[in-house]
């Protein structure tokens, strides 16, 4: 099993859209949200992904598709 931190930002068209729900149950990817911040125009999460390096870059291919940025992360987000 892989494990990346990505930092996800979503535009408008998809703040209501249950993406990283889909991530989990579609590519079978097990998701942590670790920080994140929502508005009405943008939001953003911090995300913790666990799975097979295949099923991580078919997932990561599907968030780019549906029109999500993707910035991988090194390090531990939460302690600063």
């Amino acid at each position: 099993m892989a494990k990346k931190r990505v930092r996800l930002t979503f535009p408008e068209e998809l703040i209501k859209e249950p993406v990283i729900y889909n991530l989990g149950i579609n590519f079978n990817i097990v998701t942590n949200v670790r920080r994140a911040n929502v508005e009405r125009q943008v939001g953003w999460v911090i995300l913790e992904i666990d799975g097979s390096d295949e099923d991580l870059k078919k997932g990561l291919a599907y968030l780019d598709e549906v029109g999500v940025q993707v910035d991988l992360l090194e390090g531990d987000v939460i302690e600063s």
